[in-house]
Protein backbone atom coordinates (compact mmCIF):
# COMPACT_ATOMS: atom_id res chain seq x y z
CA UNK A 1 0.00 0.00 0.00
CA UNK A 2 2.70 2.16 1.02
CA UNK A 3 5.03 1.48 -2.04
CA UNK A 4 1.99 2.32 -4.08
CA UNK A 5 1.02 5.66 -2.45
CA UNK A 6 4.69 6.55 -3.00
CA UNK A 7 5.02 5.62 -6.49
CA UNK A 8 1.88 7.68 -7.29
CA UNK A 9 2.24 10.76 -5.56
CA UNK A 10 5.96 10.72 -6.80
CA UNK A 11 4.96 10.61 -10.04
CA UNK A 12 1.68 13.34 -9.64
CA UNK A 13 4.30 15.69 -7.78
CA UNK A 14 7.02 15.40 -10.72
CA UNK A 15 4.49 15.71 -13.63
CA UNK A 16 2.87 19.05 -11.51
CA UNK A 17 6.54 20.19 -10.58
CA UNK A 18 7.66 20.04 -14.68
CA UNK A 19 4.27 21.53 -16.07
CA UNK A 20 4.86 24.65 -13.31
CA UNK A 21 8.38 24.82 -14.64
CA UNK A 22 7.24 24.92 -18.09
CA UNK A 23 4.78 27.97 -17.39
CA UNK A 24 7.07 30.14 -15.15
CA UNK A 25 9.83 29.88 -17.72
CA UNK A 26 8.23 29.83 -21.60
CA UNK A 27 11.01 31.44 -23.14
CA UNK A 28 10.80 34.76 -24.69
CA UNK A 29 11.75 35.72 -27.96
CA UNK A 30 14.56 38.27 -27.41
CA UNK A 31 18.34 37.94 -26.36
CA UNK A 32 17.17 36.45 -22.66
CA UNK A 33 16.57 33.35 -24.76
CA UNK A 34 19.65 31.00 -23.68
CA UNK A 35 19.21 32.56 -19.64
CA UNK A 36 15.29 30.77 -20.16
CA UNK A 37 16.96 27.62 -21.76
CA UNK A 38 19.38 27.37 -19.09
CA UNK A 39 17.19 27.52 -16.33
CA UNK A 40 14.46 25.06 -18.48
CA UNK A 41 17.91 22.67 -19.13
CA UNK A 42 18.31 23.12 -15.22
CA UNK A 43 14.74 22.25 -13.95
CA UNK A 44 12.58 20.44 -15.75
CA UNK A 45 13.21 16.82 -16.00
CA UNK A 46 14.96 14.40 -13.85
CA UNK A 47 15.67 14.57 -10.11
CA UNK A 48 13.97 12.96 -7.53
CA UNK A 49 11.89 15.72 -6.42
CA UNK A 50 11.48 14.43 -3.07
CA UNK A 51 11.73 18.30 -1.87
CA UNK A 52 8.05 18.94 -3.20
CA UNK A 53 7.05 15.81 -2.24
CA UNK A 54 7.66 16.43 1.29
CA UNK A 55 6.17 19.61 1.09
CA UNK A 56 2.82 18.01 0.08
CA UNK A 57 2.88 15.13 2.08
CA UNK A 58 3.55 16.89 5.12
CA UNK A 59 0.63 19.67 4.31
CA UNK A 60 -1.56 16.63 4.02
CA UNK A 61 -1.88 16.59 7.53
CA UNK A 62 -3.26 19.43 7.95
CA UNK A 63 -5.47 19.89 5.07
CA UNK A 64 -3.76 22.32 2.80
CA UNK A 65 -4.41 23.04 -0.61
CA UNK A 66 -2.60 20.70 -3.47
CA UNK A 67 -2.07 24.05 -5.33
CA UNK A 68 -0.54 25.73 -2.53
CA UNK A 69 1.69 23.30 -1.34
CA UNK A 70 2.51 22.75 -5.55
CA UNK A 71 4.00 26.06 -5.15
CA UNK A 72 6.00 25.83 -1.81
CA UNK A 73 7.61 22.48 -3.60
CA UNK A 74 8.78 24.21 -6.61
CA UNK A 75 10.30 27.49 -4.93
CA UNK A 76 12.13 25.00 -2.91
CA UNK A 77 12.94 23.18 -5.63
CA UNK A 78 14.15 26.46 -7.69
CA UNK A 79 16.60 26.54 -4.86
CA UNK A 80 18.27 23.00 -4.81
CA UNK A 81 18.60 23.48 -8.36
CA UNK A 82 19.90 26.55 -8.33
CA UNK A 83 22.33 25.07 -5.55
CA UNK A 84 23.03 22.23 -8.16
CA UNK A 85 23.76 24.66 -10.86
CA UNK A 86 26.78 26.61 -8.85
CA UNK A 87 28.16 23.33 -7.02
CA UNK A 88 28.75 21.76 -10.72
CA UNK A 89 30.75 25.07 -12.00
CA UNK A 90 34.50 24.37 -12.39
CA UNK A 91 35.02 26.51 -9.05
CA UNK A 92 33.30 24.18 -6.57
CA UNK A 93 32.91 20.78 -7.94
CA UNK A 94 33.77 20.90 -11.25
CA UNK A 95 31.41 18.58 -12.80
CA UNK A 96 30.07 17.50 -16.66
CA UNK A 97 27.12 15.49 -15.91
CA UNK A 98 24.30 15.57 -13.87
CA UNK A 99 20.64 13.78 -13.71
CA UNK A 100 22.16 11.87 -16.96
CA UNK A 101 22.53 15.13 -19.10
CA UNK A 102 25.27 17.29 -19.16
CA UNK A 103 25.94 19.89 -16.53
CA UNK A 104 24.02 23.68 -17.25
CA UNK A 105 27.70 25.03 -17.80
CA UNK A 106 28.45 22.50 -20.27
CA UNK A 107 25.68 22.83 -22.39
CA UNK A 108 25.59 26.48 -22.23
CA UNK A 109 28.51 28.58 -20.90
CA UNK A 110 29.93 29.63 -17.08
CA UNK A 111 28.17 32.62 -17.17
CA UNK A 112 24.69 31.22 -18.74
CA UNK A 113 25.34 28.99 -16.03
CA UNK A 114 25.78 31.68 -13.15
CA UNK A 115 23.30 33.72 -14.40
CA UNK A 116 20.57 30.86 -14.40
CA UNK A 117 21.14 30.17 -10.75
CA UNK A 118 20.86 33.46 -9.56
CA UNK A 119 17.47 33.77 -11.35
CA UNK A 120 16.30 29.88 -9.85
CA UNK A 121 17.09 31.81 -6.39
CA UNK A 122 15.32 34.61 -7.30
CA UNK A 123 12.36 32.89 -8.77
CA UNK A 124 11.77 30.74 -5.69
CA UNK A 125 10.84 34.17 -3.45
CA UNK A 126 9.02 35.68 -6.28
CA UNK A 127 6.57 32.23 -6.13
CA UNK A 128 6.67 32.62 -1.81
CA UNK A 129 5.39 35.85 -2.02
CA UNK A 130 2.82 35.81 -4.87
CA UNK A 131 -1.25 35.58 -3.80
CA UNK A 132 -1.41 32.45 -5.59
CA UNK A 133 1.05 30.69 -3.01
CA UNK A 134 -1.19 31.15 0.01
CA UNK A 135 -4.04 34.30 0.63
CA UNK A 136 -2.43 35.09 4.03
CA UNK A 137 0.30 37.50 4.11
CA UNK A 138 1.79 35.95 6.93
CA UNK A 139 2.07 33.25 6.16
CA UNK A 140 3.89 34.12 2.85
CA UNK A 141 6.07 36.32 4.98
CA UNK A 142 6.81 32.68 7.06
CA UNK A 143 7.53 30.79 4.42
CA UNK A 144 10.08 33.86 2.92
CA UNK A 145 11.87 33.82 6.38
CA UNK A 146 12.11 30.24 6.56
CA UNK A 147 13.21 29.56 3.40
CA UNK A 148 15.71 32.59 3.45
CA UNK A 149 17.37 31.05 6.43
CA UNK A 150 17.34 27.55 4.94
CA UNK A 151 19.87 28.12 2.05
CA UNK A 152 21.95 30.69 3.38
CA UNK A 153 24.99 30.97 5.55
CA UNK A 154 23.12 29.27 8.85
CA UNK A 155 21.68 26.68 5.75
CA UNK A 156 22.57 25.42 2.69
CA UNK A 157 25.20 28.01 1.80
CA UNK A 158 27.23 27.88 4.66
CA UNK A 159 27.37 23.57 4.38
CA UNK A 160 28.24 24.16 1.15
CA UNK A 161 31.20 26.21 2.72
CA UNK A 162 32.22 23.74 4.88
CA UNK A 163 32.09 21.07 2.14
CA UNK A 164 34.80 23.31 0.40
CA UNK A 165 37.17 23.59 3.62
CA UNK A 166 36.64 19.61 3.86
CA UNK A 167 38.94 19.67 1.28
CA UNK A 168 41.51 21.47 3.51
CA UNK A 169 41.27 20.03 7.00
CA UNK A 170 40.39 16.67 8.46
CA UNK A 171 36.65 16.79 9.82
CA UNK A 172 35.56 14.50 12.85
CA UNK A 173 32.20 13.38 12.89
CA UNK A 174 30.77 15.51 14.55
CA UNK A 175 31.62 18.48 12.21
CA UNK A 176 30.44 15.97 9.50
CA UNK A 177 27.10 15.64 10.68
CA UNK A 178 27.02 19.24 11.10
CA UNK A 179 28.06 19.77 7.69
CA UNK A 180 25.34 18.05 6.29
CA UNK A 181 22.50 19.23 8.40
CA UNK A 182 23.32 22.58 7.15
CA UNK A 183 24.24 21.73 3.60
CA UNK A 184 21.63 18.96 3.31
CA UNK A 185 19.35 18.87 5.82
CA UNK A 186 18.34 22.17 6.23
CA UNK A 187 16.35 22.16 2.86
CA UNK A 188 14.58 19.24 3.95
CA UNK A 189 13.63 20.61 7.60
CA UNK A 190 11.86 23.61 5.60
CA UNK A 191 9.99 21.34 2.92
CA UNK A 192 8.62 19.68 6.44
CA UNK A 193 7.98 22.71 8.22
CA UNK A 194 6.20 24.44 5.59
CA UNK A 195 3.62 22.13 5.25
CA UNK A 196 2.76 22.96 8.68
CA UNK A 197 2.89 26.47 7.68
CA UNK A 198 0.78 26.14 5.36
CA UNK A 199 -1.69 24.42 7.97
CA UNK A 200 -1.19 27.19 10.35
CA UNK A 201 0.10 25.27 12.79
CA UNK A 202 2.25 27.40 15.85
CA UNK A 203 5.79 26.96 16.09
CA UNK A 204 5.19 24.66 19.14
CA UNK A 205 3.58 22.14 17.58
CA UNK A 206 6.18 21.49 14.73
CA UNK A 207 8.48 19.69 17.23
CA UNK A 208 7.67 15.89 15.91
CA UNK A 209 8.18 17.19 12.45
CA UNK A 210 11.42 18.52 13.11
CA UNK A 211 12.41 16.17 14.49
CA UNK A 212 11.74 13.59 11.83
CA UNK A 213 13.03 15.99 9.59
CA UNK A 214 16.05 16.15 11.07
CA UNK A 215 16.27 12.09 10.94
CA UNK A 216 15.59 11.48 7.25
CA UNK A 217 17.56 14.91 6.32
CA UNK A 218 20.79 12.78 8.27
CA UNK A 219 19.71 9.23 6.92
CA UNK A 220 19.53 10.70 3.13
CA UNK A 221 23.11 12.06 2.67
CA UNK A 222 24.27 9.09 4.81
CA UNK A 223 22.72 7.10 1.88
CA UNK A 224 24.25 9.42 -0.90
CA UNK A 225 27.42 8.59 0.94
CA UNK A 226 27.50 4.82 0.73
CA UNK A 227 25.78 5.35 -2.84
CA UNK A 228 29.34 7.38 -3.71
CA UNK A 229 31.19 4.41 -2.46
CA UNK A 230 28.81 1.27 -4.09
CA UNK A 231 26.83 3.22 -6.49
CA UNK A 232 26.14 3.02 -10.06
CA UNK A 233 27.23 6.58 -11.97
CA UNK A 234 24.62 4.90 -14.88
CA UNK A 235 21.86 5.07 -12.12
CA UNK A 236 22.91 7.92 -10.64
CA UNK A 237 23.56 10.29 -14.08
CA UNK A 238 26.55 11.81 -12.20
CA UNK A 239 30.27 11.05 -11.58
CA UNK A 240 30.85 9.60 -7.94
CA UNK A 241 33.51 8.57 -5.25
CA UNK A 242 34.35 12.27 -6.05
CA UNK A 243 34.69 13.00 -2.31
CA UNK A 244 37.06 10.00 -2.02
CA UNK A 245 39.17 11.84 -4.34
CA UNK A 246 39.58 15.10 -2.94
CA UNK A 247 40.43 13.90 0.63
CA UNK A 248 37.31 14.53 2.38
CA UNK A 249 36.08 12.65 5.57
CA UNK A 250 32.34 11.23 4.89
CA UNK A 251 29.99 8.65 7.16
CA UNK A 252 30.85 6.04 5.17
CA UNK A 253 35.03 7.06 5.66
CA UNK A 254 34.42 7.63 9.75
CA UNK A 255 31.86 4.93 10.26
CA UNK A 256 32.94 2.25 7.76
CA UNK A 257 30.10 0.57 5.13
CA UNK A 258 28.16 -1.38 7.63
CA UNK A 259 28.09 1.23 11.03
CA UNK A 260 26.98 3.91 8.15
CA UNK A 261 24.45 1.58 6.98
CA UNK A 262 23.20 0.80 10.29
CA UNK A 263 23.01 4.10 11.36
CA UNK A 264 20.68 5.21 8.07
CA UNK A 265 18.32 2.69 9.10
CA UNK A 266 18.21 3.68 12.44
CA UNK A 267 17.29 7.26 11.81
CA UNK A 268 14.71 6.48 9.46
CA UNK A 269 12.94 4.03 12.19
CA UNK A 270 13.17 6.97 14.70
CA UNK A 271 11.73 9.48 11.93
CA UNK A 272 9.06 7.66 11.79
CA UNK A 273 8.77 7.07 15.52
CA UNK A 274 8.29 11.21 15.58
CA UNK A 275 4.84 10.42 13.66
CA UNK A 276 3.36 8.75 16.33
CA UNK A 277 0.83 11.21 16.97
CA UNK A 278 -0.75 11.02 13.47
CA UNK A 279 -2.54 8.74 12.08
CA UNK A 280 -2.89 6.88 8.52
CA UNK A 281 -2.39 10.88 6.74
CA UNK A 282 1.49 10.32 7.58
CA UNK A 283 1.95 7.10 5.94
CA UNK A 284 2.79 9.22 2.82
CA UNK A 285 6.02 11.02 4.72
CA UNK A 286 6.21 7.18 6.83
CA UNK A 287 7.14 5.88 2.97
CA UNK A 288 9.42 8.53 2.15
CA UNK A 289 11.28 7.64 5.09
CA UNK A 290 11.91 3.98 3.81
CA UNK A 291 12.34 5.12 0.44
CA UNK A 292 15.26 7.23 1.78
CA UNK A 293 17.10 4.22 2.71
CA UNK A 294 16.07 1.78 -0.07
CA UNK A 295 17.04 3.79 -3.18
CA UNK A 296 19.69 3.18 -5.44
CA UNK A 297 20.18 6.77 -6.79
Amino acid sequence: MKDSLLADRARQTAQAVDHLFDQLFAVPQDPRRSLYEAMRHAAIGGGKRLRPLLVSATGDLFNVAQDSALRVGVAVECIHVYSLVHDDLPAMDNDDMRRGRPTVHRAFDEATAILAGDCLHDMAFEILVDEATHGDPFVRCELVKALALASGPAGMAGGQMMDLEAEKASFDLPTVTRLQQLKTGALIGFCVEAGAILGHVPHEGRTGLRGYARDIGLAFQIVDDLLDVEGDEALAGKALGKDAAAGKETFVSLLGVERAREQAHMLVDQAKAHLHGFGAQADLLRAIADYIVERDR
